[in-house]
């Protein structure tokens, strides 16, 4: 199972102090809208994804279809199938991706500590 391009997303408060901050470590703006309250930032293949008033937690991110920089992929695994295999494994779903529909989709899952995991495909 291929999840795709990983990232980490943050709530934040103030994005535009967390942007600062990040700056300062080597991230750079590569997408979103600050006025929307997101941006995506990346160090070399490492990416963050700042959104304030978006989420309640820090979210694990994976977006099937990309590589580590956001490029398209020719061969992945449709969000669909990830979620059917985990669906036949037992796993609780938050919200479910259409089953009826191609293209973009997304689900959302709990790790057993709790953490939120987002599968988001785009493509």
């Amino acid at each position: 199972m291929q999840l795709g391009a990983f990232s980490l997303s943050l709530t934040v408060k103030d994005i535009t102090v967390s942007q600062a901050f990040y700056h300062k470590l080597g991230f750079d703006v590569v997408g979103g809208e600050s006025g929307q309250g997101w941006l995506i930032l990346r160090n070399g293949t490492t990416t963050l994804g700042l959104f304030q008033g978006m989420f309640d937690k820090n979210t694990l991110t994976f977006n099937p279809g990309w590589d580590a920089t956001g490029n398209p992929l020719a061969d992945f695994t449709d969000v669909r199938q990830i979620q059917q295999v985990l669906k036949a494994e037992g796993t609780p779903f938050h919200s479910e991706a259409d089953d009826s529909t191609t293209g973009p989709a997304s689900f959302l899952i709990t790790d057993p500590d709790g953490n939120p995991i987002l599968i988001d495909q785009h493509i």
